[in-house]
């Protein structure tokens, strides 16, 4: 086996696709039984939409049930400011597509099972690595029939957060603080409601909104470990808040019955100073966690997955060494360190001069101009690092031309090989 990646989130369907395209042998390992999960922002930028239309994927994307923001914009007390317009970003995409993860995560699946060298593994979860003369060799699983391994001339870590075989590669993060955390829920949508996200910025209190169409997905932000002082209050205590800041929304939120109705997401924002070992990488949140800020963690994910497979899938397509050496894991490290740096120093910013402030109720009306998308340079530089992040990667490697459709255990696969317009 030439590539083992556990996780079956962004990063790790991306990365597996890229490598199969390329004509390398991949098993992809999913904890889950299918990808029916409530991942809450659901937010496909410019840079993910460029990465899907270089693999001919863009058309089928773009099939699935979605909603497009081209602007994004803050209302405060004071009244709305339009934040940027993402309209006339190069590239042919200038706006974020909102589409369930599991949407997303079937069609990269799916088009890898199309390629033979690609394996699936669902219901399958990692639990340790193989090491043996000091490097990693493969990992170890578990799955409905018990304990299994496999051995491989590079393991990925793409298993979030949490990752179990980070931890077991004894790679700890740096912590870089996150003073918040956020509860997500949905609200009925009405034709008169806005269309466009927005976030909403009040003294004490800060909801973000994005619309999916027959519902509001709602972000209500907290202090961090404030989740259980709320719960005390009651339901009312989210419900009240919201009401007074979304009033549009004030007759629907006896939706919201319990906070058995509401999601918690602990906000961690880390990254490792080592991605690797030999024979070990991790990547996407497993190698830097973002905080929801800007929305731009599963483009982040992707784009750790595209430099990885430019860059190491020209060694793993040859007889490959067992394991691969550090010198080429550190290439990854290397080409994505500075954007995530650059994108986890912005998340702060926004953290600690907005979002703490007004949890806080030390936020005063906000000295800006109603449309900072018309400050031409401003707008520029902003729908550029939120559409497309601080450096985009586009496809590098040669696909190969030989498709099958029987690659996926007990999920994906099944139809026959259809031949999809490469990009030149």
């Amino acid at each position: 086996m030439s590539c083992v990646i556990a996780g079956g989130g962004p990063a790790g369907a991306m990365l597996a696709l890229l490598l199969a395209r390329a004509g390398v042998e991949v098993t992809l390992l999913e904890k889950h039984a299918d990808f029916l999960r409530d991942f809450r922002g659901d937010t496909i930028h410019p840079s993910t939409l460029r990465v899907l239309d270089e693999l001919g994927l863009a058309g089928r994307f773009l099939d699935l049930p979605h909603r497009k923001a081209h602007q994004l914009s803050m209302v405060t007390d004071s009244g709305p400011i339009r934040l940027t317009s993402l309209r006339g970003l190069p590239g042919g995409y200038d706006y974020i597509a909102f589409v369930p993860q599991w949407d997303f995560l079937d069609l990269i699946t799916s088009e890898a099972a199309r390629y033979p060298g690609f394996k699936l593994l669902m219901r399958a979860e990692a639990y340790d690595l193989i090491r043996e003369g000091g490097a990693v060799r493969g990992l170890r699983y578990r799955d409905p029939s018990g304990e299994q391994e496999i051995r491989a001339a590079l393991t990925v870590a793409a298993d979030g957060r949490g990752s179990v075989l980070r931890g077991r590669a004894g790679l700890v993060p740096q912590e870089l603080g996150a003073p918040i955390d956020v509860l997500w829920f949905r609200v009925p949508r009405e034709e008169s409601d806005p269309d466009q996200p927005f976030l909403r910025v009040s003294s004490g209190h800060v909801v973000v909104a994005i619309d999916r169409g027959t519902y509001w997905q709602l972000a209500y932000v907290i202090p961090k470990g404030g989740h259980d002082r709320l719960v005390s209050r009651g339901i009312g205590a989210l419900r009240e808040p919201v009401a007074r800041m979304l009033p549009f929304l004030a007759g629907r939120l006896a939706s919201i019955r319990s906070y058995d109705d509401v999601s918690v997401l602990t906000v961690a924002l880390n990254r490792l100073r080592r991605w690797h070992r030999p024979g070990f990488l991790c990547v996407g949140d497993a190698a830097h966690a973002m905080s929801p800020v800007f929305g731009v963690g599963i483009n982040l994910a992707v784009q750790d997955a595209v430099a990885t497979a430019n860059l190491l899938a020209g060694a793993l397509r040859t007889p490959a060494p067992d394991p691969l050496p550090e010198s080429a894991l550190r290439l990854v490290q290397r080409r994505r360190m500075p954007p995530t740096r650059v994108t986890q120093a912005a998340q702060r910013l926004v953290q600690n001069r907005l979002i703490k402030p007004a949890l806080g109720r030390r936020l005063g009306p906000p000295r800006l101009r109603p449309d900072l998308a018309r400050v031409p340079l401003l707008n520029r530089l902003t729908r550029r690092f939120i559409g497309l992040g601080v450096r985009p990667e586009h496809v590098a490697v040669t696909p190969i031309l030989k498709r099958s459709s029987h690659n996926v255990d007990t999920a994906v696969g099944g139809e026959d090989p259809v031949e999809y317009p490469r990009m030149s």
